[in-house]
């Protein structure tokens, strides 16, 4: 079949690294690579065999699809140019600066008949791609996702820079009725808010309680799900997973099978430890899954509408603040 021709909008932090993991793709053509900042365009183009430009309008017309990792305000007007020009997008998160511009690229990219993507690159980390068959029902979920200060960027809240991720994951395992939402937050060292926690409960009537920031000594990015019986932590940074179950009791004290050994007195058996985790680049997966879907005619795995609702629940924190 014939390559991909990709584009990637925005070589900065993130961006570039989805022209390298493009350019080593053998279903895609890596077209070019744009940066308004002089220089980083055919910094990064020369690397990777492709050239480099200052304009993204340069390739309208001209590419299948293109990758954004421009700051959030220039997502919307960037996004446009090429949906309506009938190339697939996938957009980084936050999709939109706000809920009218999400939808105004939902609505776009379906009238057009188009692919729109977005990057929750998260939904594909090896370990979280283990650890959800695994969860079921949680009753409470315990997230800390914290970075270090200045890695991140500061053009957004901390709730849209990294709590989006987790809210994202919460709306994949528990579902989108969210009953009620606490939260806190506070702008430590910059204009905007650094540090937040967010205590959701669902109509289900689980809770989840989610910490995000961006401003602490150390970096951390654990999730902990409890179920009935049930235990399940991800390590998102070393992709470690770890699953226990209780195998209670039989009713009566009756005998249990042969392949279940109760514990001392008769009490239940826990089992389970680490699970097998093939550990690999998520940004990766992401743009696998992009590039397939653009091939197939399917929808990707994160889609339009799924980045809708996760800025939907994080503006509903953000609101709180």
């Amino acid at each position: 079949m014939t390559r991909t021709r990709i584009a990637v909008i925005g070589v900065g932090h993130l961006g570039q690294h989805h022209a390298r993991l493009l350019a080593a793709m053998p279903e895609v053509e890596l077209v070019a690579v744009v940066d308004t900042q002089p220089g980083r365009a055919d910094e990064i183009a020369a690397k990777h065999g492709t050239r480099g430009l200052l304009q993204a309008e340069d390739l309208v017309g001209r590419v299948d699809a293109v990758t954004i990792a421009t700051p959030t305000v220039s997502h919307l007007d960037v996004a446009l140019r090429f949906i309506d020009a009938g190339a697939a997008v996938l957009v980084e998160k936050p999709m939109a600066t706000s809920l009218a511009e999400a939808d105004r690229l939902v609505e776009a990219a379906a009238a057009k008949g188009t692919l729109l993507a977005v990057g929750h690159t998260e939904r594909f980390n090896p370990a979280v791609v283990a650890a959800l068959p695994l969860i079921t029902a949680p009753r409470f979920i315990e997230i800390h996702r914290l970075g270090t200060f200045p890695e991140r960027s500061l053009d957004i809240d901390v709730i849209f820079d990294l709590m989006i991720h987790d809210l994202d994951v919460l709306l994949t395992v528990v579902g989108d009725d969210v009953a009620s939402v606490e939260a806190v937050g506070v702008n430590v060292l910059t204009r905007r808010v650094d540090i937040a926690n967010a205590r959701l409960r669902f109509a289900n009537g689980c809770i989840a309680n989610v910490t995000a920031s961006r401003i602490s000594r150390d970096k951390i990015r654990k999730a902990r799900f409890f179920s009935k019986e049930a235990y399940v932590s991800i390590d998102y940074a070393t992709q470690d997973v770890e699953s226990y179950r209780i195998i209670p009791q039989p009713p009566g004290g009756g005998p249990v099978s042969a392949s279940v050994a109760t514990g001392d007195n008769g009490r239940p058996t826990i089992l389970g430890g680490a699970v097998p985790v093939t550990k690999d680049e998520p940004l990766r997966h992401e743009l696998v899954d992009f590039v397939d879907a653009i091939r197939s005619g399917r929808q990707p795995l994160v889609s339009g509408r799924n980045g809708r609702a996760a800025l939907a629940l994080a503006t509903r924190v953000a609101e709180l603040l």
